[in-house]
């Protein structure tokens, strides 16, 4: 991949690169990518967290949930003993 820069902001790179003691522009840009790719997964779980208090109280019981847990569980356990 290649990546073009302007003159300036190829300086301010290769000026972090020296002060953080990155041994490459690389590794640099691999983590910028890395923050980047965990801020987008904060996002999302922000957003998640958001969508279950805009959805309100459940219905349903404890217990309703619980039955419906364990019977994914026993579902996912019989999938894994018996693969396709």
């Amino acid at each position: 991949m290649n990546i073009s820069l302007t003159d300036e902001l190829k300086a301010f790179v290769d000026a972090r690169v020296k002060a953080r003691g990155y041994s490459s522009t690389s590794e640099y840009m691999r983590e910028l990518v890395r923050r980047d790719e965990e801020r987008a997964a904060e996002e999302r779980f922000v957003a998640l967290i958001q969508e279950g208090i805009d959805s309100g109280p459940s219905s349903r019981t404890w217990e309703e949930h619980r039955a419906e847990l364990n019977a994914r569980i026993a579902a996912a356990r019989a999938a894994e003993s018996h693969p396709r």
